[in-house]
């Protein structure tokens, strides 16, 4: 008895610390999307878990010193119950993770945004990568970075990306965005960052002896920032870029307009 309640006590409690949780805010509509997919799918676990987890506690405690054990009697009726609760909760993960992945964020081409024209007004910037690092160029703006990437807050934008050498891959974990990097073909990521700060930017994919070192900070900011920021870098040239050392010339993909040879190494 005293176990019995112990155990509905923890679960009560459990259940009300997942309730009254107040998660962290995303910082991004793609994080958001995947952070309610995940809390929905909790609701569901956690009381599928809890209940396992009682029967199997209370069917060891009822029956561990059962001396002559009875076959289970069939019970046609428990058996659909059983099956068609399972198959409903198999058909509802599904569908919720099928809209998911069918948002124009999450997946921009599977979800047709590519094609319908409605990211045509988002900001672009073109990402060329390399072994073993970044670059960012910004075509409105005729502004080019390395190291880091600037974005404006409550903003859309679509990552065009490209690589010079080998697979490598464009991967935010605060904003829910990762996409792999072919050579020789342009892939596209989509994001609207919603909270200002400064995040990272990793390559996800092993491209070679650097690949530990193949990272690059995101700053988000403000509009009047973002747009302060870029009047600065016109101001000061900011296409004009180092040779790193040791790092060869690459021609790059079909329409870039520049090279693994004139960018940076990120330190």
């Amino acid at each position: 008895m005293r176990l019995s309640r112990a155990l509905s006590w923890l679960c009560v409690l459990t259940l009300g610390v997942v309730v009254f949780s107040t998660p962290a805010a995303a910082q991004s509509v793609n994080r958001a999307a995947i952070d309610e997919l995940n809390e929905q799918l909790l609701y569901v676990a956690l009381p599928l878990t809890l209940f396992v987890e009682l029967m199997l506690v209370y069917a060891i405690y009822r029956f561990h010193n059962n001396d002559d054990p009875k076959p289970t009697i069939d019970d046609p009726a428990l058996e659909v119950t059983w099956t068609a609760a399972t198959g409903a909760i198999l058909v509802f993960v599904g569908v919720s993770g099928f809209f998911v992945l069918a948002n124009p964020y999450i997946s921009p081409a599977a979800a047709g945004a590519t094609d319908s024209g409605e990211m045509a007004n988002d900001m672009e910037v073109d990402v060329l990568t390399y072994q073993w690092g970044y670059e960012f160029s910004y075509p409105n703006s005729n502004v080019t970075t390395s190291e880091t990437l600037y974005l404006p807050n409550n903003t859309d934008v679509t990552f065009r990306l490209r690589s010079s050498d080998v697979i490598h891959s464009f991967y935010i974990p605060d904003f829910g965005v990762k996409q792999d990097i072919f050579p020789g073909q342009e892939t596209v990521a989509r994001t609207q960052p919603t909270e200002t700060g400064t995040y990272r930017l990793y390559c996800a994919e092993l491209c070679g002896s650097g690949h530990a070192r193949m990272q690059a900070d995101v700053v988000v900011l403000n509009q009047s920032e973002y747009d302060s920021w870029l009047d600065e870098q016109r101001g000061s040239g900011a296409n004009n870029t180092t040779t790193p050392d040791g790092v060869n010339n690459t021609t790059t993909p079909d329409g870039a307009n520049a090279t693994a040879a004139s960018v940076a190494r990120p330190a």
